[in-house]
């Protein structure tokens, strides 16, 4: 038996009971005024008559208020509020997203669950925003190591064109990413960044690390000053073929080297293309995924699950979905 016959997938009823059953635990909460457990069903209740349809549609998992008389329902507050989609396809694409290791495009997602392409898209990225995880505690509180490296891909469309002398790319014409593992936890976090500089990296890199970390980076010129922030900082040098050092194998940055190399198999085999202004979106997907992988002891059901959680309290609207955190509501 497959996990997508599971009848939360093809019926919207059992698709409103599965995700009333992980936000609210058996005890509905009024988004609008905050009373919890007065909530009753209202049922047979159907939408206003369309050209589609003309009879209208059962509203689905309709509560009221017995204290505010509101209505509502559980996508109130969440990710899936104002949308049209069912919920059981809603609860589709957020397991082929999450199951998926190195992504599914909008194109594959407008086939799967057929719908339009510029649904399947904003679907996505409604999603991505669940999966945006609010957490600012920094990497190796407890004295663990902390990866950091950075990568560059893609065309950063702001940056200087490469001259007609030397018509190659270099990676000042490139979008940058910075990103840290969390070797003990296996947790990562990523950041685009404007320049590749100093003055960009390292204040992420503080911000991002406590100060017992142990903090492991390649010989770039980025990371020198930093080693007097943490309780320790080692280096290997790539330029030299030096990968782990060998005295000391624990010294490497080969953990997030695997994280780049799954975000960019991702990225260019899956996505194909994005523009900067959505890069952010991506990379929480991808450290999502990482943070809640097979390894941590999170399988494709769990990490859904934790997706669907992740969707509380937050907004992304079609108008702005080029904006970061700050712009969902």
């Amino acid at each position: 038996m497959s996990v997508l016959s599971k009848p939360y997938f093809h019926d919207e009823a059992a698709a409103f009971a599965f995700v009333e059953g992980i936000i609210w635990n058996g005890e509905p909460s009024c988004p609008h005024c905050g009373v919890v457990g007065r909530a009753y069903a209202l049922k047979n209740v159907r939408s206003k008559p369309s050209k589609k349809n003309p009879e209208g549609v059962v509203r689905h998992g309709l509560k009221k208020c017995g204290a505010c008389r509101q209505q509502f329902t559980v996508r109130k507050g969440t990710i899936f509020e104002e949308s049209h989609l069912p919920l059981n396809k809603w609860l589709q694409a957020i397991y082929l997203m999450c199951s998926s290791k190195k992504g599914i495009s909008a194109l594959q997602l407008q086939r799967t669950l057929e719908v339009q392409y510029n649904t399947a898209w904003f679907l996505a990225h409604r999603i991505r925003e669940a999966m945006r995880s609010g957490d600012l505690a920094p990497f190796g509180m407890n004295g663990e190591t902390v990866e950091v490296d950075e990568t560059f891909i893609g065309n950063d469309t702001a940056a200087p064109r490469p001259t007609t002398q030397t018509k190659t790319r270099t990676i000042n014409q490139m979008m940058k990413v910075v990103s840290l593992v969390e070797r003990e936890s296996g947790r990562s976090r990523s950041f685009v960044v404007d320049n590749y500089s100093v003055q960009d990296i390292v204040p992420i890199v503080e911000a991002n690390l406590a100060k017992e970390a142990h903090l492991r980076t390649d010989e770039s010129r980025l990371y020198k000053v930093m080693g007097r922030y943490f309780a320790s900082h080692e280096t290997t040098t790539h330029s030299k073929g030096e990968y782990v050092r060998l005295s000391d194998r624990t010294i490497h940055t080969n953990t997030v080297e695997g994280y780049f190399s799954i975000f960019k198999r991702g990225m260019k085999g899956v996505y194909q293309h994005c523009s900067k202004k959505h890069l952010h979106r991506y990379l929480a997907e991808f450290d999502f995924r990482y943070s809640n992988r097979s390894a941590t002891g999170c399988e494709d059901q769990e990490r859904a699950l934790r997706a669907v959680l992740g969707g509380i309290g937050k907004r992304l609207t079609y108008r702005r979905p080029d904006l970061g955190a700050e712009a969902s509501t």
